[in-house]
């Protein structure tokens, strides 16, 4: 009798340490993947070892089983087995099918989907090499490796490799690294360096960690090193035209923040485009052009270019007659729109989501002068369902340019011929232009039929956008109503089709959590023993209602 008492011993001793050993295999499976061998024997172990105890104690686990309680405890095992096994089946599944969702403001968390569309695409295979150190006061580095393993995600033709550069210095020198933090992103065509200050955002005051960058840095860098060409737009300069580093700031942050390069142009200097400009802007000339730069601007649009003239009111001869030349004329004067205006400006006409041919909500032109298609041209409708137009064009027998409206204001409207604040404007018969008026227009000659032994690429793919506006892309007016967005619009249909790539640019913002004492207190308290207490007070209503 002894004898199987201590039989009986042995069985639960063995169950025991298959039960052991089934926790530690687990463990060894989620921390150690590398040595999951081991986990999976660990496993296999606890399995043969409940299996044998089941063997050896039969007769009782059988009694445990068919007694009344047994069967009330083999009911609640086959439930929460299901469960487990239920639970284990869909993170099974999950882990080869699954979708996250960013629910923070800002998308942190989240790649932008032309980062996505880069990756999935990447056929070179690249390498980041972080010189990271274990100190990491900021959490600079771990928020940088977190974002290249979810570029991981997305293609499996990037790798990671980390190098302490105070352990390895001879490693350092060798990819010219002079700042920790710095990563590198090499393929056989070559590397680029991505510096901290590529990354962290510093504000006004010189203080660094406000955000970070890095998704629009490291995607340009994986974009260089592939060979893949960014799209450049240039705002030309020397003529009184808005500056990107003033008036249109905004703009060109913009244009950054989709991962374009901007720089400035100017033709008296280097007297042609660059090859690498994937699109020109002229924003308000108040000056004449050099008879030298007008030879340039038309030989450029003769030849593919892609320009986007914005002008007010008065604006250079020069420009109205190299616009001429595409179907439109300039007009002298500024736009009235009495029954839509931004109050109290009666001169600044809305453009709402009906006349607006991106579908924008609400736009608006401060002082905005009008762009009259020539007499040859006639305009063509395309009417929706309801009877409402939604696309105006003008064509030409003569011509191959089709002008395309961007922008029209409302049927009261007209253009001032003599326009000025001191006095209420009022229309007048045979001087004003009677409206609808167009603020915009976009043209581009349709391509003539493909000839035999020609290719698509040789024909013509000019484009020309021309707004009778300039301030509302300025910084005053950027951030208001749908301004910017019709600028970064505008600025996305120029270049479509060209064989460049544009990214958008993400700030991750450092939010910093700022309490007094009192609150930090609490925040104390409450981590340590709230969670307690509540379960404390969940089991004591527990009891006191079966008392």
């Amino acid at each position: 009798m002894q004898a199987t008492s201590s039989f009986y011993r042995y069985s639960w001793l063995i169950a025991g340490l298959g039960l052991l050993a089934l926790l530690v295999g687990l463990v060894v499976m989620v921390l150690l993947p590398d040595i999951r061998w081991a986990a999976w024997a660990l496993l296999a172990l606890g399995v043969l070892c409940l299996a044998g105890a089941f063997i050896i104690d039969f007769r009782q686990v059988s009694r445990a089983i068919t007694g009344r309680r047994g069967r009330f405890s083999t009911g609640t095992t086959v439930m929460v087995s299901i469960f487990v096994g239920i639970t284990l089946l869909i993170n099974a599944i999950s882990i080869g099918n699954y979708h996250r969702f960013d629910v923070t403001a800002l998308a942190e968390f989240t790649l932008t989907s032309q980062t996505k569309d880069v990756l999935r695409k990447l056929e070179t295979p690249v390498q980041a090499v972080c010189f990271f150190t274990p100190n990491d006061y900021y959490g600079t580095n771990t928020y940088v490796t977190s974002l290249l393993e979810e570029y991981q995600n997305y293609t499996d033709k990037l790798s990671i490799k980390s190098i302490d550069p105070d352990e390895h210095p001879d490693q350092a020198r060798q990819y010219n690294i002079t700042q920790y933090g710095s990563v590198v992103f090499e393929t056989e065509r070559g590397r680029r360096l991505v510096s901290p200050r590529e990354i962290v955002v510093t504000d006004s005051t010189g203080q660094q960690i406000i955000g970070y960058e890095a998704e629009h840095a490291f995607t340009s860098a994986i974009l260089e090193v592939t060979g893949i060409v960014q799209k450049k737009v240039y705002f030309l300069t020397g003529h009184g035209e808005a500056t990107i580093s003033g008036g249109y700031n905004y703009a060109k942050e913009s244009l950054l923040d989709n991962l374009y390069k901007v720089e400035t142009l100017d033709l008296l200097f280097t007297k042609s485009i660059p090859e690498d400009c994937a699109a020109l802007i002229i924003a308000g000339p108040t000056k004449s052009l050099d008879k030298s730069e007008v030879e340039i601007l038309e030989n450029y649009l003769e030849n593919d270019g892609w320009l986007m003239i914005l002008v007010n009111p008065d604006c250079p001869q020069e420009i109205k007659q190299l616009v001429s030349l595409w179907g439109v004329d300039i007009e002298d004067g500024t736009i009235v729109d009495p029954s839509s205006y931004l109050s109290p400006n009666i001169d600044t006409p809305i453009v709402p989501r009906s006349r607006n041919f991106f579908q924008l909500t609400t736009t608006y032109f401060p002082g905005a002068t009008a762009i009259i298609p020539k007499a040859e041209y006639k305009p063509q409708v395309v009417v929706t369902q309801q009877g409402v137009p939604s696309l105006i064009y003008w064509t030409s027998e003569k011509s191959s340019i089709v002008l395309y409206s961007l922008l029209r204001t409302s049927q009261n409207s007209w253009l001032e011929k003599d326009f000025s604040l001191e006095k209420k404007p009022e229309f007048n018969e045979g001087t004003d232009l009677a409206g609808p008026l167009n603020i915009g227009f976009l043209i581009f000659p349709v391509p003539p039929e493909q000839t035999e032994g020609q290719s698509t690429e040789e024909t013509k793919k000019t484009r020309l956008i021309v707004i009778g506006d300039s301030d509302f892309a300025a910084n005053q007016h950027f951030y208001n109503g749908d301004n910017g967005n019709l600028f970064l619009n505008a600025v996305e249909l120029l270049t479509t089709g060209k064989e460049l790539i544009s990214i958008e640019r993400k700030v991750l913002p450092f939010r910093m959590l700022v309490v007094g004492p009192e609150v930090t207190n609490f925040i104390r308290i409450s981590s340590i023993g709230l969670l307690p207490l509540l379960v404390l007070l969940a089991g004591g209503i527990t009891w006191w209602r079966r008392r």
